[in-house]
């Protein structure tokens, strides 16, 4: 049963979209759409990106950053998950774990593997609103594929600049209203009961552009017990004040009632029934319910012609109660029932100056963010999928304030030298409200604070080739999920250490006229005090700090238009991450010998494209894709493993102009040659339920139609 925070209603889910359009001043039907700008035939676009927190051409950043358009977002396919785009970019593992009660894994150089649920060691942002909490972690699912207008990627060094993260930073970005009014209403269904229903209204009208869109998914799962629906909105109002200021309001909710979690499996689970479920999360129902809302606006505005200010400020509310695999009975437990009730909320700002010192141009950054989650966290006894006794009562409240300053200075004329600094400061109280005989005052509190350098040069070796190298010092602290059991006894892990990491990279990056692009980078990272998983039961997970680790790794990235209608991608990924000394983990203490793989982390991966548009967007269109993914190791001891895959999809589509409007079509198959395959694993489950098998093969048609308002 879900109670009433646990409604669509219950944190005003519609409201943020509902109250956008309600302001939208919708024109007269018949007038005209505005005109799409694309790319030259044959060359690629100049790409701005914000990896070094100011705008940026991609080819100049002293970084591995990637951008994916919103044209590939949405090229054929479903758009339910960023792991249908992450694929795309070297250095990053997005596993779809076909279990959206648990969100995806997503991993960058090997941050970020250990995460069971949410995502951690990578930042993620939405129109440059946080979507992580100051305490390190973030959800993706509330992400509107539908109105995105890019996916940015940074890996490396320079992801120390947003703060509390080491591996990365993934940043969505939603379109720009179009200049004439339009609507959009797209749909699809699948193998697997699934299928997605949206609608999209984008326009202008005076100073005032909107783009507002919503959209429902919903699949009966892969495999038994993982139905699921989940309700996105995501709404954009920009307001051009005068020609030097600009005021962005942004909004989107997420609505997910009671998605099953039909949790991993052990080895002869998987090979004898990959579509099964252990008994476990039958016999307790196990299943998450999420409710979020989320606000926030930016402040954009000139002050002179070289100097500019930014100012933004969100706040939002997230509930999540989560069913776990057993009953957390005993007066010490927890409870088998996590029913979270969560506030956040934060500012920030900055400065950029645009000035020269010794006649070459220069460009400074300063500014501060202030971050604050206060959440409700209780627990319950677990009876067989309905609630049960109060096992605990607490409040929870993490806040982070940082400031960072960066310089930019083109020194000489093919030179250009970026440094910045960091500095973080966190901290975690927690009130005990559940106090019993067999439960003590576990009430507590911890700071944790952090400076954190980055530097970079570029050589402009030519007007078609970049050459780069940088340094930087990475901070992630443990999030309250991580701090919030003990293998034994009562009360918040407090004992877990931040890691620190000190990474080197270096890089060249090469873009041609004639359409072109190609990316290499190699990067070496030491970890100290690394967090990781200690234990998994049932869907609730304990960790501890191991000692260092060390990441060195290769990335390759070709992007070419070929001519004749086709296009090729190219990602590579060799990377070897390991423990650099041997300590002991899980219950009863196992030995991790020194020189074992981190778990979770692909040693290579590949991923590769081809598709033919003769006639451009419109018109006929294929492609085929391959995926590559070496073996995953299950546990810190590398006992056991995901063996390597290799799968290859096959999508076609078809666009025409019908009147004023624009009809889209496409299908896909994925999976193309049925492998059999584990797609993703859960770390050191002490049950051994390792493997979350990936769907054989598997189909999905789409269509989308835009006409003019």
């Amino acid at each position: 049963m879900i109670d009433r925070r646990f409604s669509a209603t219950s944190v005003g889910l519609p409201a943020i979209a509902l109250a956008v359009l309600a302001l939208v001043p919708f024109p007269a039907a018949g007038q005209a759409a505005g005109a799409t700008v694309a790319a030259t035939p044959g060359t690629l676009p100049t790409l701005t990106v914000t990896a070094t927190r100011h705008s940026e051409n991609i080819f100049d950043v002293p970084a591995s950053v990637d951008v994916i358009g919103g044209a590939t977002i949405r090229g054929g396919e479903p758009q339910v998950s960023l792991a249908e785009s992450l694929a795309k970019i070297p250095g990053v593992f997005a596993a779809n774990r076909q279990n959206y009660a648990q969100d995806l894994q997503i991993s960058s150089r090997g941050f970020g593997a250990r995460a069971t649920f949410g995502v951690r060691g990578v930042r993620i942002y939405q129109d440059g609103i946080p979507a992580t909490m100051p305490d390190g972690q973030g959800q993706t699912g509330s992400f509107s594929l539908l109105s995105a207008k890019s996916i940015e990627v940074l890996r490396g060094p320079f992801s120390a600049l947003y703060g509390n993260a080491s591996g990365g930073v993934i940043s969505v970005f939603t379109e720009d209203p179009s200049a004439e009014p339009i609507a959009s209403v797209t749909g699809g269904g699948g193998s697997y009961g699934q299928w997605t229903f949206g609608t999209k209204f984008s326009g202008m009208h005076d100073r005032l552009g909107y783009v507002v869109a919503g959209n429902e998914f919903q699949t009966s799962g892969y495999r038994d017990h993982s139905r699921t629906r989940r309700d996105v909105t995501n709404a954009k109002l920009v307001l051009s004040v005068d020609s030097s200021t600009r005021i962005t309001v942004i909004g989107n909710t997420q609505y997910q009632p009671e998605t099953e979690d039909p949790l991993g499996l052990t080895r002869s689970e998987w090979q004898n029934d990959p579509r099964g479920v252990d008994h476990a999360a039958i016999l307790f129902d196990t299943r998450k319910t999420i409710n979020q809302a989320q606000g926030g606006l930016a402040l954009d505005h000139a002050l002179s012609d070289g100097l500019n200010l930014h100012v933004d400020a969100y706040g939002g509310r997230r509930l999540v109660r989560q069913y776990l695999a057993f009953t957390g009975s005993s007066g010490s437990s927890s409870g088998g029932i996590t029913d979270l009730d969560g506030n956040f909320g934060g500012v920030g700002a900055r400065l950029v100056w645009r000035a020269a010192a010794l006649g070459r141009p220069l460009t400074l950054t300063v500014g501060g963010d202030w971050n604050r989650q206060d959440q409700l966290r209780r627990g319950y006894v677990n009876q067989f999928g309905a609630m049960g006794d109060l096992r605990r009562d607490e409040t929870d409240d993490v806040s982070g304030t940082d400031a960072f300053a960066q310089a930019e200075w083109e020194f000489a004329p093919r030179w250009s030298a970026t440094a910045g600094v960091r500095t973080s400061s966190v901290r975690y109280t927690s009130d005990d409200h559940y106090v019993t005989a067999a439960n003590g005052n576990d009430s507590g509190s911890r700071d944790f604070s952090n400076t954190s350098p980055v530097a970079g040069i570029v050589f402009h070796a030519t007007d078609s080739l970049n050459l780069y190298t940088s340094y930087g010092e990475g901070f992630e602290t443990p999030t309250f999920t991580e701090i919030a059991y003990r293998n034994s006894g009562t009360g918040l892990n407090f004992a877990l250490q931040p890691a620190t990491s000190r990474a080197y990279e270096v890089g060249a990056k090469f873009l041609s006229g004639d359409g072109q692009r190609l990316n290499l980078a190699w990067f070496d990272t030491d970890t100290r005090d690394e967090i990781v998983v200690d234990q998994a039961t049932g869907g609730r997970t304990t960790y501890k700090n191991a000692s260092a680790t060390h990441r060195q790794g290769a990335e390759a990235l070709w992007d070419a238009a070929l001519g004749h209608g086709l296009h090729g991608r190219v990602a590579l990924t060799w990377l070897r991450a390991v423990f650099a000394d041997a300590y002991f983990s899980g219950t009863p203490p196992a030995a991790v010998a020194a020189g074992s793989r981190l778990p979770g982390v692909p040693s290579r991966e590949a991923w590769a494209e081809l598709d033919w548009a003769p006639q451009g967007r419109l018109g006929f269109n294929a492609a085929l894709e391959a995926q590559y993914a070496d073996k995953l190791y299950v546990n810190e001891q590398n006992t056991d493993t995901a063996p390597s895959y290799a799968a290859v999809n096959a999508r076609i589509g078809y666009g025409a102009k019908v009147g004023s409007s624009t009809l889209t079509a496409f299908a896909r198959i994925n999976n193309l040659f049925d492998r059999h395959y584990s797609g993703s694993v859960i770390v050191n489950d002490s049950n051994k339920r390792y493997f979350e098998p990936a769907p054989g093969r598997n189909w999905f048609v789409g269509a989308a139609v835009t006409i003019p308002l």
